[in-house]
């Protein structure tokens, strides 16, 4: 890289990092003064006249942003990571198009293979069901298998799901974090970050050591939404960050899913409110692509991507012994079955019965759950 373009990069970070100097407020300056270098160049009456306070004029003119953005830029690159900013080339399409995208951008991973697929965001509950998350990873999963990269927070609940979806099926992820590269929030979801990070990869618009505070997610999740063709949303409550999201979705001009879900249950509030206010109903990965642009979904549908697990199913399910069927009979892909139940009601020998539970996981058949409970895979 050029010492110009790191100087280039390094004035659009430190225009990201002026208090009140927001996306849109920073294009606007760009747009009149012709790059961020040019904005710091700026006499302070041509600020006060692009309408800048002056407690914001102060800090752009002194020495602290550009100071702060060369050891950003020093410390990006450390960690493994890059910064694109918003005229870059390789800069999210569908994301620069949006009302007020990130000046600048952190990345981790495969981004550009990632992002050179069609993309679709899937979000919903943190604290989902668990006909949520076997939903929620069994459509990432189809969807990821035909080439279509899965986008979402890596937030607990149907985010991780539908992550871990993606890459078992083979697939593209990218995770948009609330937080700056060099914290994965929350904790528990660092091996689940670096499995993405094989298989896609890691981006948000924060700088490191950026902490997960609750400000950050809603500017999050316009990202989410700005870089793919439609967002599907699976359980939310009320209240729900993926209701944020599906409303950023429809601003952003973008296609919006969602799952239908039990009436009586307060995680289904979101998706069923947006199934009566427009948005489409989705059974299958098929009811996604078929709302695609015919340029995308075309090959998509027509492609065999997927049929080889599909059948690889079939065989296994003739392959199951007496025991492995009558466990397999026994669970549900919507509610967990604890270990003593199936010990209780299997009628099988405590060693039989294990045997049983490996062989199937080992089939990716049923997955277990914290605390010795099962459930069926969809």
């Amino acid at each position: 890289m050029s010492t110009n373009k790191e100087k280039s990069i390094c004035d659009w970070i430190a225009l990201s990092f002026v208090i009140g100097v927001g996306s849109r407020t920073a294009a606007t300056l760009i747009d009149r003064f012709g790059s961020p270098a040019a904005v710091f160049e700026a006499s302070v009456q041509s600020l006060e006249q692009a309408g800048l306070r002056r407690d914001t004029i102060e800090v752009i003119k002194s020495a602290e942003p550009r100071e702060k953005a060369r050891l950003e830029s020093e410390e990006i690159a450390r960690v493994g990571g890059e910064a694109l900013i918003l005229t870059d080339e390789r800069y999210p399409a569908l994301l620069r198009e949006t009302y007020d995208p990130p000046i600048v951008i952190y990345c981790r991973g495969r981004f550009d293979t990632a992002l050179s697929q069609p993309v679709v965001a899937i979000v919903g509950s943190r604290r989902c069901s668990t006909y949520g998350r076997n939903v929620a990873e069994k459509l990432s999963c189809e969807l990821g298998e035909r080439g279509v990269t899965i986008v979402s927070g890596l937030a607990r609940g149907i985010d991780s799901a539908a992550h871990r979806g993606a890459l078992d099926g083979g697939g593209l992820t990218v995770g948009v974090m609330g937080t700056g590269l060099d914290a994965v929030y929350p904790k528990e979801n660092r091996r689940l970050a670096a499995r993405i990070l094989e298989q896609g990869a890691l981006l948000t618009e924060f700088p490191l050591a950026t902490p997960p505070v609750s400000q950050n997610f809603p500017f999050r999740n316009r990202v989410i939404s700005g870089l793919a063709l439609g967002v599907l949303v699976v359980e939310g409550a009320e209240r729900s960050g993926s209701l944020i999201t599906a409303r950023l979705a429809y601003e952003q001009g973008r296609d919006v899913f969602a799952v239908p879900g039990n009436i009586t249950s307060a995680k289904s509030f979101g998706p069923n409110y947006l199934i009566k206010d427009g948005a489409k109903l989705v059974h299958t990965w098929q009811d996604v692509i078929e709302e695609l642009p015919t340029e995308i979904k075309g090959p998509i549908l027509s492609a065999e991507r997927g049929e080889s697990r599909i059948k690889q199913v079939t065989m296994e399910e003739v392959a199951l012994s007496d025991s492995e069927r009558k466990v397999l009979k026994m669970l549900r892909t919507d509610d967990a079955v604890h270990i003593d139940q199936l010990i209780s009601k299997a009628g099988l020998a405590s060693g039989e019965l294990m045997g049983a539970l490996l062989k199937l996981e080992m089939m990716d058949r049923i997955r277990q759950l914290p605390g010795k409970s099962f459930v069926k895979r969809m």
